[in-house]
């Protein structure tokens, strides 16, 4: 999955750029998000407050929210141009992350409404021994939201790089500074109800620019789907030149990789520790079912737009100049927008883009600050004994510390092919975070070595898998071109570590240690069906 690195480089060459038009619409976006932020900000006195918005938000808003939350960078522009360039094979991404909100909707989101307080650890730790099993999601919550924030910082260098015309090295750090500390102010001052609105303000402006886009397609093509796929053919520079509507142009030499990763995000997206935060906002169970319905119809609604779009880029861009742009594939949507409304829709575009990128950004961030502040600070450090702010103070400057190492590492990897690190995120996910929710919420003879064994075993797994693939070694494109030979052959290592982090979740509850609190688990399993008793764990 190639997620946003110079994601719209489009040539300043080869396209008319107009940087005082983009940075105007850059600015609005801005000043409209602060301001909903500072309003939001009002009441954030509480641990649920600033964690939960204080439970405050409806089903539909936070569907809204949980699609602004989970439409990554990734998804729009990544997605585009695989579909502009692989045709079928790109959008077997879209109906893998889609599929992914049926297995969180189905065994997860209700009963960790039910069960939680703020984070994922909540959960996990609920019945076993608290200490070790909150240090361990909490140190996998962690290790996600870094991969994923690192991944989308240097997107966010790469893209208002274009909207300001900075092409230079300096320019893009500086860049990439400006957006960690917008980041920083939208996290401190808003907290989980600032980050809420930026997302449904998002969700709004994305899937409203996507719509416009794809009328547009349309229209151009009488409206008609198969005009704008025989268009696409035309265009295509494959051989023969229909390839592009079936599938193996890009998965054809492995399937197993294709394999491989379909596995991961299917069932990293349950394991998202900034998904599953969102549960939380939520008054009710109810809510929370509502909220993940309503997120998979705007998610679904808009990866069926990703497919007009695609096309759309092949048939009225052309994949060889959407090759020929330093962004690459990543460019399809950009250059679709340029191709159809000039200037001004590039410039919106690419505002939405990054609207994108600060929606997410701002969500990862609140969830390792609360993580951090929540289950390694207040429950392993203090042991719970902490003043009515303590929590809430420790976590805000955790989001200063985390926002600084994001832009560190924003601008340490401008630059480099990043691109796998969005797969690593929902490969941890699925490989360390689902199997010890699922064991949890679903096995009565879960023990607490198992919960630990799972977690870290999961997100070793994945980490040296990847470190030994292809993606660092022995190709063109891996990290160290052209240098060495990968041990393991996959791009993505969900297809072994996420049975190893299963396996090791049944081996260390079957060989003995600590055995669950009995009583414990019967109020777990009564407020994870029932929701009985679930406002206790959000009061006290």
């Amino acid at each position: 999955m190639n997620d946003m690195f110079g994601a719209v480089h489009t040539a300043v060459e080869t396209v008319e750029n107009n940087p005082v038009l983009n940075i105007s619409i850059f600015a609005a976006f801005v000043a409209v998000t602060l301001f909903i932020v500072i309003r939001a900000s009002r009441n954030n006195k509480t641990a649920a407050d600033y964690y939960a918005a204080g439970r405050s938000f409806t089903g539909p808003q936070n569907g809204f929210a949980i699609s602004g939350d989970y439409l990554s960078a990734a998804s729009f522009l990544g997605i585009t141009g695989a579909i502009a360039i692989n045709g079928y094979d790109g959008f077997l991404y879209s109906i893998g992350f889609l599929v992914a909100w049926l297995v969180a909707l189905l065994l997860v989101a209700e009963l960790m409404r039910n069960t939680g307080k703020f984070t994922m650890a909540d959960v996990l730790s609920f019945r076993l021994k608290q200490g070790p099993v909150r240090m361990a999601a909490a140190i996998t919550t962690l290790a996600v939201c870094l991969f994923y924030l690192l991944a989308q910082m240097a997107g966010a260098g790469g893209l208002v790089s274009l909207l300001l015309g900075v092409n230079d090295k300096l320019g893009q750090s500086i860049v990439v500074g400006v957006v960690g500390i917008l980041m920083i102010i939208y996290v401190l001052v808003g907290g989980m109800k600032g980050t809420t609105w930026v997302q449904i303000v998002k969700a709004f402006l994305l899937i409203g620019g996507a719509i416009v886009m794809t009328v547009w397609v349309l229209a151009i093509n009488g409206f008609s789907l198969n005009t704008l796929l025989e268009s696409a053919v035309a265009a295509s520079v494959t051989d023969p030149q229909d390839a592009i509507l079936g599938p193996g142009l890009q998965y054809g030499k492995n399937p197993w990789d294709f394999i491989s990763l379909a596995i991961a995000l299917v069932l990293g997206t349950a394991g998202l520790p900034h998904v599953l935060m969102r549960f939380y906002t939520v008054p009710t169970a109810k809510e929370a079912r509502r909220s993940v319905v309503w997120a998979i119809w705007l998610i679904g609604i808009f990866y069926l737009l990703t497919l007009v779009l695609g096309y759309g880029a092949a048939s009225l861009v052309g994949p060889e100049k959407i090759l020929a742009s330093p962004g690459g594939v990543n460019s399809a949507a950009p250059l679709l927008a340029l191709a159809l409304g000039g200037p001004f829709l590039l410039g919106f575009i690419s505002a939405v883009a990054f609207a994108t990128i600060l929606a997410v950004v701002a969500g990862l961030t609140i969830t390792a600050a609360a993580s951090f502040a929540h289950d390694i600070y207040a429950n392993v450090m203090k042991k719970g004994n902490v003043p009515p702010d303590g929590e809430v103070k420790v976590a805000r400057r955790t989001v200063i510390v985390i926002g600084v190492l994001a832009i560190i590492g924003g601008i340490g990897v401008q630059g480099q092919n990043i691109a796998f690190l969005v797969a690593l995120a929902f490969a941890v996910a699925a490989s360390a975070n689902l199997p010890t929710i699922l064991y949890s919420l679903y096995w009565r003879r879960f023990r607490t070595r198992g919960a630990v064994w799972s977690m870290y075993g999961g997100l070793a797994a994945a980490v040296i898998l990847i470190f030994l693939s292809p993606v660092f070694w022995g190709t063109e494109t891996s990290v160290f071109k052209n240098v060495g030979v990968a041990i393991w052959p996959l791009n993505n290592p969900g297809i072994l570590s996420i049975p190893i982090g299963f396996f090791l979740g049944w081996l260390g509850s079957v060989v003995g240690g600590t055995h669950e609190n009995k009583t414990l688990a019967a109020e777990m399993d009564v407020r994870s069906l029932s929701g009985y008793g679930a406002e206790k764990a959000t009061n006290h």
